[in-house]
C-alpha cells in the first residue's frame, strides 16, 4: 500500500503551518494517530480548515444528540455508501463510545439488526432515508422523529451529520482514501 492516504499524489504541505502542527499534535495525544483524512486534506490548508471546522461543528458541538449517536449516523450512512474509510474509522469510534464491539459491527452490516432503542432506530431510519432517497422525505418522516422524542434542533443535527457523511463518503471513495491501520484493531 502507498505511504500516502489517498490514490491522489497530493502530499502534505511542508512545512505545515504552526496551527496545523498543533492540531495534529492534539490528535496524536488524544487518538494516538493523526487520522489519514486530515493528512489527505493537508495539501491545502484552506480545505483542511474548512473540513475540520465543519466536522468539529457537526460531530463535537453541543447537540441533543450524543457523540455516540452522531457516530452511529456516520456508520449507517457510510455503510449504505460502502465507504471503506469511514466505516473503519467511525466503526472504531462506535466501538469505543459504546463499549460494545458487537454494536459497531451490527451498524456496519445492518443497523436494523442492532440492539438499540426505538428512538435511535428512528434516527438511523431517517439518516438512511436521507442517504438513499432524500428527495422523498416528507413531513411525516420528520414527525416520526418528533414522536420519538427528537426536537427540531435534533432533526437539524441528524440531517447535518447524515449530509456531512454523504459528502465525505463520496470524497473518500473518489480518492481511494485509506484508513489508518490502527482503527482495525481498536476497541475489540
Amino acid at each position: 500500500m502507498r505511504n500516502i492516504p489517498t490514490a491522489l499524489d497530493l502530499p502534505m504541505l511542508d512545512p505545515l503551518p504552526d496551527s496545523t502542527k498543533k492540531y495534529f499534535n492534539i490528535c496524536e495525544e488524544k487518538l494516538g494517530i493523526v487520522p489519514n483524512v486530515l493528512k489527505a486534506y493537508a495539501f491545502n490548508i484552506d480545505k483542511l480548515d474548512a473540513f475540520t471546522t465543519l466536522y468539529n461543528n457537526v460531530m463535537l458541538a453541543d447537540s441533543g444528540l450524543s457523540k455516540l449517536e452522531r457516530e452511529m449516523i456516520a456508520v449507517v450512512v457510510s455503510s449504505i455508501n460502502k465507504c471503506y474509510y469511514c466505516l473503519t474509522a467511525h466503526g472504531a469510534a462506535v466501538r469505543k463510545l459504546s463499549g460494545d464491539p458487537i454494536l459497531g459491527e451490527q451498524l456496519v452490516m445492518n443497523y436494523r439488526s442492532s440492539n438499540i432503542n426505538k428512538k435511535q432506530m428512528a434516527m438511523l431510519d431517517f439518516a438512511a432515508l436521507m442517504t438513499e432517497n432524500s428527495k422523498n422525505i416528507q413531513e411525516s418522516d420528520r414527525e416520526a422523529l418528533r414522536t420519538n422524542g427528537f426536537s427540531d434542533h435534533d432533526i437539524w443535527d441528524i440531517a447535518s451529520v447524515a449530509g456531512f457523511f454523504n459528502m465525505t463518503n463520496r470524497v473518500a471513495s473518489a480518492t481511494n482514501m485509506q484508513p489508518n491501520p490502527e482503527y482495525h484493531s481498536q476497541n475489540r
